[in-house]
């Protein structure tokens, strides 16, 4: 294949997968309050962490031409509108308190559901996703006035202070009925954007020495050759980053490694790859073009031990020092496309061989499982059955990213993403 036509397939290929994943939000929501389903089955509640990445990809669907900028318009106030309204307070069964909205909502009344967690990084992807919508609907008529004075008011609505219960670094939630969480956003994590919206709020901010205190329980790590400041599970390296562009600009913990998140984030997606080659486990399937471990569904225990192996539900795999049971994602790898394409682009074209697509409504499978034989004899093997918002979300949105940098140059205007970069210490680059 020459370079001109394999250049004509990748982008046929990302144009497809885009909107295929693009198409989740449009389907798989309530139109009248915006919240998207977590998963696409019937009894799914949803996920704020899937709003935000919904809220941010309708800008993007205008830009491509998935949907109007009026629908678009339409789908963002009622959104803004369902969580500025939506009741908030210390009790257990609202929506929301001192800013922050538990994890998982009910699709129709959107009240807290399952006694979850007031959730702290889902609520900075939610937020994220306001403020791209702020950003994006600039005009001057009233609809998109309103967009952005509500978008604003949510945002500043966020007590991040009160996120830290006297600690350095922010907890990972609360609930009404035991308080906080004992755990806190420490160790290198998907907390980036978390912290950089705590720094940058007008209202609440947090202090820099809480960023100060979540650098400093950093693991910098050798692995394959490979250094980076480690994290097992790909998400990790890429949930931040689909909102803001780290090339170039740099904190005190990357300037003192001579790197920064970008380029920490394409080592461990060549790392991945990596473990993949070596497949020291010996799993089914594994390869150059065959890898992608990151949180996502499995087969569960009630497969057959292949081998005397052990299979896993809903868990956060990782590599290389795992968990791993030979399940991978094919939207692991596609949202490390802005850090590597030469080697995620044949990777795409390796599922897309294998039809990770096949029966899919919203593109590739979620997860696969080459290890478990697949009855009818696919390649694949094991297939998850559903499809997760917050997968979807990083595949549109990367894809978009990789191609123009859309979202980035959007958010770089963003003053609570300038402002939080700069306390946290960040310089060079754009900034």
């Amino acid at each position: 294949m020459d370079a001109s036509s394999d250049h004509a397939l990748n982008d046929e290929l990302l144009s497809d997968i885009q909107r295929l994943s693009f198409d989740y939000f449009l389907k798989e929501a309530n139109p009248v309050n915006g919240l998207v389903a977590d998963r696409n089955t019937a009894a799914s509640p949803a996920s704020i962490a899937a709003v935000g990445l919904a809220l941010s990809s309708y800008p993007v669907g205008v830009e491509r031409g998935f949907m109007t900028r009026s629908a678009a318009v339409e789908r963002t106030l009622a959104t803004l509108r369902f969580f500025w309204n939506a009741p908030h307070g210390p009790e257990p069964d609202v929506t929301g308190y001192k800013g922050f909205y538990y994890h998982f909502l009910d699709m129709r009344t959107g009240r807290r559901v399952w006694n979850c967690e007031l959730s702290t990084i889902d609520t900075a992807l939610l937020l994220a996703g306001v403020l791209a919508a702020g950003a994006y609907f600039d005009a001057d008529d009233a609809p998109e006035l309103e967009i952005r004075r509500v978008a604003d008011a949510l945002y500043r609505r966020a007590d991040w202070r009160w996120a830290l219960n006297g600690g350095a670094t922010v907890t990972h939630g609360w609930r009404p009925e035991k308080g906080f969480l004992r755990y806190r956003w420490e160790g290198y994590d998907e907390a980036l954007i978390l912290y950089m919206l705590g720094l940058g709020s007008p209202t609440f901010p947090l202090p820099p020495e809480s960023y100060a205190a979540w650098l400093s329980s950093y693991k910098w790590k050798k692995i394959y050759g490979r250094d980076l400041a480690y994290a097992g599970p790909l998400f990790i390296h890429q949930f931040s980053h689909i909102w803001i562009d780290f090339r170039g600009i740099r904190d005190a913990f990357m300037r003192n490694v001579g790197s920064d998140y970008f380029e920490n984030s394409r080592q461990a997606t060549f790392l991945q790859r990596d473990y993949a080659i070596r497949n020291p486990k010996g799993f089914v399937g594994y390869g150059e073009n065959c890898w992608g471990i990151t949180a996502s569904d499995g087969p569960g225990p009630q497969q057959s031990r292949a081998g005397g192996r052990r299979f896993f539900t809903y868990l956060a795999r990782g590599a290389p020092f795992g968990p791993d049971d030979g399940t991978l994602s094919p939207w692991a790898a596609i949202a490390s496309l802005p850090f590597a394409p030469e080697i995620v682009l044949p990777t795409l074209r390796y599922f897309h061989e294998i039809d990770l697509h096949d029966g899919n409504p919203y593109g590739f499978t979620a997860s696969f499982n080459p290890t478990i034989a697949d009855a009818g004899g696919r390649p694949c093997g094991w297939v998850s059955p559903d499809h997760v918002g917050i997968n979807q979300g990083p595949i549109a949105l990367m894809i978009e990213n990789y191609r123009s940098d859309f979202l980035w140059r959007l958010m770089r205007g963003v003053p609570a993403i300038a402002t939080g970069l700069r306390r946290a210490g960040f310089s060079g680059g754009w900034l």
